[in-house]
Formats: structure tokens, C-alpha cells, sequence
């Protein structure tokens, strides 16, 4: 396992690249050129810039780790510390000026997360956290909420990019709007992550995500001190494709709702 000395020289080379990433975005901003991938889930060249921006930053410092990122271009083997990046978390809100996307860059072995970082170019908020060390949001530490019933939680959730055949998570929605003291749909996964790891949220679901929605998100919520599970319970793997998250306390009521 890497020492803190390595993980904090992770965690900074991280912070740079998800800087660098954000500001390929923001160059790209008003000159998108915008195509499809599927019938709803937009993808601009925006994300292939910035991802590779990101890449070509690890590289230079870590020129031996994988690297497994939303935009294809994964290298490395099985069994390498692995960065896992998704350059544009929220593509559709980027694509339409909504304020509310982010840079996600997580550090993984042998498929745990040892580092997270995600950045919210929009709010210049840079939320980071390394395993045993604490997640935080610039110098201010992180701590999830105590709130422990659902008639007092704000929870966020994500759907995927095309509901046919999946219209069942609008059972979930459906059934929660009737529990929970309100819903937020936002369009990305790994603020809404870091919203609960900050205490924003009290909680967050989603049915489909991948590794690079999720990577960096759990590793705040757990080192705010909140829990990262699926939707049997069961703790939070990388390779499953959905997740819950919350503060700690309200997560068996959450869980039991979903289950139901």
C-alpha cells in the first residue's frame, strides 16, 4: 500500500490535472461542436481535449500508471495503480451553459480508491481526498450530515442517458418524492457525490453509473464519514454499475425504500 507521502504527491499531481482539464473546457466553451453518441447522450470534442489534457499531466509525473478514462484511450494492465477519469461529468449540462459539471479524477488498486478528486470549474470548488487522510473542499474539511430519517433529507439521484426499457428508476423517484423532504435531479453523478460527502446532500442513488461517475465521489464520502454501498448493501465495487450513498445514519432507511 502506498505510504501518505506518496498518496499526498497522487493527490496533488490529481488536483493539477483536473485544473488543466477544466481549463481545456473552458477554452472549448463557446466553440463546441457538438455530435451524438446513441439517441440522448451528447459528447463533445470538449471531452476528448480535455480527458487527454488530463492523461498527458499523470503521465508526466506517473508515466507507470494505467489510466482508464470515460472518453476510450484506456492503457496499462491489470494490477497497476489505475487513474480513473471522467473529464466532463455532466456533458448535457456543459453542452446547454447549465452550470453543474465537473472534472473526476480517481486513483485506484487493485480496485480500491485511494485518491479522489473532483472539480466544479463553474464554483471553483475543488473537492480532494486520499484514503485515511480526510476529504475536503480547499482547506475546509468535509463532513457528512446526521440526519437520519428521510422525511428530513435532501437526496440527489441520476438517470441514465436514455430511459427505454429502464423506466423502472422512475419508480424509485416516484416512490422517494413521497418520503424523502425533497429530489434533485442535477445531470452529474460525481457532484452530487460530492454534495453528500460536503454535507449538501444527505444522499444520492443512481441504478447506472460507471466507474468513472463514481470512483472519486465514494472516496470523499467515505473519508467525510459517510457510506458507500449498492443497492443490495453490499459495499461498493467498481465493477457494478450502480450505487447508493449517504451521510451514514440515513442509509438503511434508503436503502430499505429502494429495496421496496
Amino acid at each position: 500500500m502506498m505510504d501518505q507521502v506518496f498518496l499526498q504527491k497522487c493527490l496533488h499531481t490529481a488536483q493539477q490535472a483536473a485544473r488543466r482539464g477544466a481549463e481545456v473546457l473552458d477554452a472549448w466553451r463557446r466553440r463546441i461542436s457538438v455530435r451524438e453518441k446513441g439517441r440522448f447522450d451528447l459528447v463533445t470534442e470538449a471531452d476528448l481535449a480535455s480527458q487527454e489534457a488530463i492523461r498527458q499531466t499523470l503521465a508526466r509525473e506517473f508515466p507507470d500508471f494505467a489510466f482508464l478514462g470515460e472518453e476510450g484511450g484506456s492503457v496499462g494492465q491489470a494490477g497497476q495503480p489505475t487513474w480513473i477519469v471522467d473529464p466532463l461529468d455532466g456533458t448535457t449540462n456543459y453542452v446547454h451553459q447549465v452550470p453543474f459539471y465537473a472534472v473526476s479524477i480517481a486513483l485506484a488498486v487493485e480496485g480500491e480508491i485511494l485518491v479522489g478528486v473532483i472539480l466544479d470549474p463553474c464554483r471553483n470548488e475543488m473537492f480532494h481526498g486520499a484514503r485515511g487522510m480526510g476529504a475536503w473542499l480547499g482547506s475546509d474539511p468535509l463532513r457528512t450530515t446526521n440526519a437520519d430519517s428521510l422525511e428530513e433529507a435532501l437526496i440527489s439521484t441520476g438517470f441514465p442517458p436514455d430511459l427505454r426499457g429502464k423506466e423502472y428508476v422512475l419508480e424509485s423517484w416516484r416512490k422517494l418524492s413521497l418520503k424523502a423532504r425533497s429530489l434533485r435531479r442535477t445531470g452529474s453523478t460525481a457532484l452530487n457525490l460530492a454534495y453528500v460527502a460536503a454535507g449538501r446532500n444527505d444522499g444520492f442513488w443512481t441504478h447506472h453509473a460507471f466507474a468513472w461517475d463514481c470512483a472519486a465521489g465514494a472516496l470523499l464520502v467515505r473519508e467525510a464519514g459517510g457510506v458507500v454501498s449498492h443497492l443490495d448493501g453490499t459495499p461498493y465495487d467498481l465493477h457494478r454499475c450502480e450505487i447508493v450513498s449517504s451521510n451514514g445514519p440515513l442509509h438503511p432507511a434508503l436503502l430499505a425504500e429502494l429495496a421496496s
